[in-house]
């Protein structure tokens, strides 16, 4: 039961988070481009791929406190449905390159992100 409530405080967490990094981006650049959708999820990319290599190697974190910072926290930050609605509602009303970009910009930048944040990491534990 335990675990159940860490993961909801980091879900609470990540969820905040995500409306702040939402509502910031939208007063930023506006809203004709889903970009909070884009920068939650390329900078959660890259915090798993860093977070997972610090974990493993250097942190030693107790499998409570993944659940929080991963499945909770970063599980309700990143967002892939908003990001697939979004792109189909994109579609829907013609806006074909915009939701290309969506697309190909979350596919993409998440995996680079994921990768550099991997990277980076096992380049600071030596």
């Amino acid at each position: 039961m335990m675990r159940y409530l860490l993961i909801a405080v980091g879900a609470a967490l990540g969820a905040n988070a995500r409306y702040l990094v939402g509502t910031w981006a939208g007063g930023r650049f506006g809203a004709d481009f889903p970009y909070g959708t884009i920068i939650v999820n390329v900078t959660g990319s890259l915090a798993l791929g860093g977070l997972l290599m610090f974990v493993t190697e250097r942190l030693r974190l107790s499998s409570e406190m993944r659940l929080v910072l991963v499945v909770g926290f970063l599980g309700s930050y990143t967002t892939f449905s908003s990001y697939a609605v979004e792109s189909i509602i994109m579609l829907r009303q013609g806006n074909i390159w915009p939701a290309v970009l969506s697309i190909v910009g979350n596919n993409l930048l998440g995996l680079v992100c994921a990768a550099t944040g991997l990277l980076v990491a096992q380049r600071l534990l030596g």
